[in-house]
Parts: C-alpha cells; sequence; structure tokens
C-alpha cells in the first residue's frame, strides 16, 4: 500500500493567457471616498427597490447594488479596480496574475468567500429546475457508506492507489499529491473543483477525499459485501462497473485535453454544434465511423477486422489516430467538429470507458455502441434504441453490417435515435449540469463523514491563481477559456430522490429487453441472408 508522498502538490504545469491586473492606483484616501459614495448610493437603490410597488431597476442600478456586497472588506484596492461587468451585469474577478509567471503561490484571495445567490434579473421570475435524472445515480454511489458513515481511516485506506487527496475546509481546497497521474489528469481535475469553488464559493462543505485518475475501478464489491467485512474505501475516479465500488466523476476533458488539443467542454460543444449544421443526416456519409489508437484493447483491435477490404464491406470505415503524428501536423485532422460526417458512429471501450463517448454522442450521428462494461456519471441514463443503437461486443461486424443496414433502410427512425443521443448530451450534459452535478455528489458525500476535515500537514493551499499564472501552451489556454469568472447568480438545480426498488428495476429490464429486440431483429436478419445463398 502505497503511501510515500511526492513533497509539493503544487506542480501543475499550464495553463492560461491571463490578464494582468491594472498597475495604476489611487490614493487610499481617494478609495475611500470612492468607496463611501458607492456605498451611499447602493444603500439608496436598494431602499428605492424596497419602497418601490413597480420593479424599474435599471441595469446601472443593479450593478452599484451588487458591488456593495460582492466586494469582500479585505480586496486589495487595486483589485476592486480590476473587477469587470459582464453583458448579463455581473461582476467577474479576474485572476490575480501580478506576479505573472511567478505567481506559484496563493496570492491572498479577493474573490468572494461567499456569495447570496439570486437572480440578477428582479423580474425574472424563472422557477429553480430540477436536475436531470441521472443526478440520482448519486445517492447509488454513495449508498455503500449510507449506514456506516465516512470515518478517517476509510479515507486513508483509500489512498493506496490514489493520485492526489484534496481537503475543503472554509472553502478553500487544500491538495497533498502522491503519484502524478498520466498526462495532466490530474491537473485538470483539480481545476475543474478549483472552478466549482468559484462557481459557489461558500457552498461546498468541508470535506476530505481521495482521487485515483487511472482508467480501470479498483474498489471490488466481493471484498465488501460480507457482514464482518471492512466498510469499502470511498476512491473517487472517473468510471466504474457492476463489480466495483469507486465514486464516479465528471472526467477532466470537460475543462481541455491539452495533450491531444481537445477543447474545453463549452467551446467544444459549439463546435459540434457548428459541425452538426453543416452536413445533414441524409447527406452525409451512409457508413459507420470509427477513428481512434487500437492499441489499447483488445476489442479494439478486434474492431478493426471490421473494416472494409477487398473481399467484404461491413459497412464501417475505421481510422487509426497517430497522436504523435497528428501533433505535428497541428492537429489538423482531429478536429472533433469536423467529424461529423457520417450517419453512424461507432463507441467502443479503452482500457476502460473513454471520454470520447461523449463526443460521439453530440453529433447526431447515430451512435453504434458496442456493449461496455463500464460507465461514468452520465451514461446509465441513455437508454438503447432511443439514445443508441447497441452493438455485440463478440460479433462486432456483423451487428455493424446490420445497425447500417436497418438505419439506411428506416432513415427517419435512425435520424430520430442520432439526434436524440445528441439532444441528450447538449441539454443534459451541458457544462452548468457538470457543475451541478459535482455540487450535489461532494455536498452528499460531506454528509456521510464522521469527522471534521482538516488540512494535511504536508497539504498545499490550491488556487486558480497558482495553477493558471505558471502554466504554459494548451494547458494556459485551456484554464483561461474554462475559468468561472464570477459567482453564479443561481442555485444549483434541485437534486432528485433515489431510485425506489421499483423503478430501479424497471429500467434496467427495459435496458434488456431493448438489447434483446435489435439482438432478435439482427439474427432474423442474418437467418434471411443465409436462405438467400
Amino acid at each position: 500500500m502505497r503511501v510515500q508522498v511526492h513533497g509539493n502538490a503544487k506542480r501543475i504545469n499550464g495553463k492560461a493567457q491571463l490578464p494582468l491586473l491594472a498597475k495604476n492606483t489611487l490614493s487610499g484616501s481617494s478609495l475611500a471616498i470612492v468607496f463611501l459614495i458607492l456605498l451611499c448610493l447602493g444603500a439608496f437603490f436598494t431602499t428605492r427597490l424596497l419602497d418601490s410597488s413597480v420593479n424599474s431597476t435599471s441595469p446601472q442600478e443593479s450593478i452599484i447594488s451588487a458591488i456593495t456586497y460582492l466586494w469582500p472588506s479585505d480586496t486589495p484596492k487595486t483589485l476592486q479596480k480590476s473587477l469587470n461587468v459582464n453583458d448579463s451585469n455581473r461582476i467577474e474577478y479576474p485572476l490575480n496574475c501580478s506576479l505573472g509567471e511567478e505567481t506559484r503561490t496563493c496570492l491572498g484571495n479577493y474573490y468572494p468567500a461567499k456569495f447570496p445567490i439570486q437572480n440578477p434579473d428582479p423580474s425574472s421570475s424563472k422557477p429553480q429546475p430540477t436536475c436531470p435524472d441521472y443526478f440520482r445515480w448519486i445517492h447509488e454511489d454513495l449508498s455503500p457508506w449510507r449506514e456506516t458513515g465516512i470515518t478517517e481511516d476509510m479515507v486513508s485506506r483509500a489512498g493506496g492507489t490514489a493520485n492526489f487527496r484534496l481537503v475543503i475546509v472554509n472553502g478553500t481546497g487544500y491538495l497533498e499529491s502522491y503519484d502524478r497521474s498520466f498526462q495532466t489528469r490530474d491537473v485538470f481535475t483539480q481545476w475543474g473543483i478549483l472552478q466549482l469553488l468559484r462557481r459557489y464559493p461558500g457552498k461546498i462543505p468541508d470535506l476530505d477525499l481521495m482521487f485515483d485518475c487511472d482508467d480501470s475501478p479498483v474498489v471490488r464489491k466481493e471484498f465488501h459485501r460480507e457482514p464482518d467485512s471492512p466498510a469499502p474505501p470511498p476512491l473517487f475516479r472517473y468510471c466504474k462497473d457492476d463489480a466495483t465500488l469507486d465514486i464516479v466523476f465528471p472526467d477532466w476533458s470537460f475543462w481541455g485535453w491539452a495533450e491531444v488539443n481537445i477543447k474545453p467542454w463549452v467551446p467544444l460543444l459549439k463546435d459540434l454544434k457548428e459541425g452538426n449544421k453543416r452536413t445533414k443526416w441524409g447527406e452525409r456519409e451512409p457508413h459507420a465511423y470509427w477513428k481512434g489508437n487500437p492499441t489499447v484493447a483488445e476489442t479494439r483491435e478486434d474492431l478493426l477486422k471490421c473494416n472494409v477490404s477487398e473481399k467484404e464491406d461491413w459497412n464501417a470505415r475505421l481510422y487509426v489516430q497517430d497522436w504523435i503524428q497528428e501533433q505535428e501536423r497541428g492537429y489538423k485532422n482531429s478536429d472533433l467538429g469536423n467529424q461529423c460526417t457520417h450517419r453512424y458512429k461507432i463507441y467502443i471501450e479503452g482500457f476502460a470507458w473513454s471520454v470520447s463517448e461523449k463526443y460521439i454522442l453530440s453529433c447526431d450521428s447515430v451512435t453504434l455502441l458496442v456493449k461496455p462494461q463500464f460507465y461514468d456519471f452520465f451514461t446509465r441514463s441513455l437508454m438503447p434504441l432511443r439514445h443508441y443503437w447497441p452493438i455485440k461486443a463478440d460479433d462486432k461486424c456483423r451487428s455493424i453490417k446490420y445497425a447500417v443496414e436497418w438505419g439506411n433502410g428506416n432513415q427517419k427512425e435512425a435520424e430520430q435515435i442520432g439526434k436524440a443521443g445528441s439532444s441528450f448530451v447538449h441539454e443534459e450534459v451541458k457544462m452548468d449540469y457538470v457543475y451541478d452535478y459535482m455540487f450535489h455528489l461532494l455536498s452528499e458525500y460531506a454528509k456521510l463523514m464522521k469527522y471534521k476535515p482538516t488540512v494535511p500537514p504536508k497539504a498545499v493551499e490550491l488556487c486558480s491563481e497558482s495553477m493558471a499564472c505558471p502554466a504554459k501552451g494548451l494547458e494556459k489556454k485551456f484554464m483561461t477559456d474554462s475559468t468561472i469568472g464570477g459567482p453564479s447568480s443561481e442555485a444549483p438545480c434541485i437534486m432528485p430522490p433515489p431510485y425506489d426498488p421499483a423503478t430501479l428495476h424497471s429500467i434496467i429490464e427495459e435496458k434488456e429487453n431493448s438489447i434483446k429486440l435489435v439482438e432478435e431483429w439482427e439474427k432474423n436478419y442474418w437467418d434471411g441472408q443465409k436462405n438467400h445463398v
């Protein structure tokens, strides 16, 4: 069991062209006078609002009123001048990179420690939304600790394979690093959690967690199912399967995958929407498309046997992605927004689940999903024949050929499946919901803690400045592009209740029945082909 600590966790490589703060300052007395005037104006307009029976607040009044509570009392005067007001009349807080690339420590937090969540438009009556249904799996993922709670010993045992330990105390993150992950998975996961703290300052409870950035889950059910078995260690990672108890968490690529030039989720979704518009579904290539690295798993090597050849056409067009060569060419052939050109796209797992699933689903193409073993935080709500078409893992070529034949013969129905899967990702897995999933998962996790989290002796404070300011290249750009500019003006979506046993059983049964139906269609198709020979 590894508990070797590798020094200062702040290695954080990379990250973003960040605006320098204003250098010109007023005298202390002048600023004090200005601030007092703003306070008085804020009080004046607030009083007018309270006394008025008709809401006539102007944008300028909203801004002035907001300033009176957005600035913490210890906000440096130079930083107050740097605050920006965006198009929604929300004040944004630029990162404090006053020392440029030398900003390797947290220089004091001028960001609000707390923020009164409210809609900035007083005339708005938009109801608070209920979270998508896949949020209900949070209750299932945390159920192993529902009776026992989570003790400090359990968390320590989870450190056996963890890449890092993250503690949140009074809204501030502290990091203890063990092993660096593959590429920058750990960096961008930590960055994502920091952006959550910026989105909902003061709203994340104190907590203590271990995070493993490797692909395959390791907390196996079989070692913890007996009454006298030890409680499982709570270990966070990106995926799990039915045999494991790891706690699933949104993957690092939502904030960007620098090594392969995949943008953060918000700008990437825009690219994918534009890509969908360029080629109508019926005008797309009538074949199944896949491009990726086949060397990471035998099942992908097996998939390559389904490629078109002189002897056989399985209706599949498969391409090997050489990332080293692609990097040398400036990623010209790996723009995901330009890959929405086929009616069908294949998803197949690698070492475990693959981040490519959300990109494939986003293209309006019918996702041909090779029977998976693993799932991430949202994919358990995907339904066969509604969001995707199921493909056999042990008979891929024939299964893919039939799926394409069926889709080309039933184009209206096939297009509906493709667009339903795409709509699910664009609407129910948009970045607002990714943050809300993190918020509710961490909040529910914190409720289970049986001890008060404290900052570990070897942990260091984690803040956006210490990560982003000294960063370089794509890491710096992606961190800049995914920075939360200011606290959310709205509360998180409403957490739905747990599944009751009957509902959970019916969901599983519906999935199984849909897959069996496709297998029956497929069998009849191939039996018919034999009869024609």
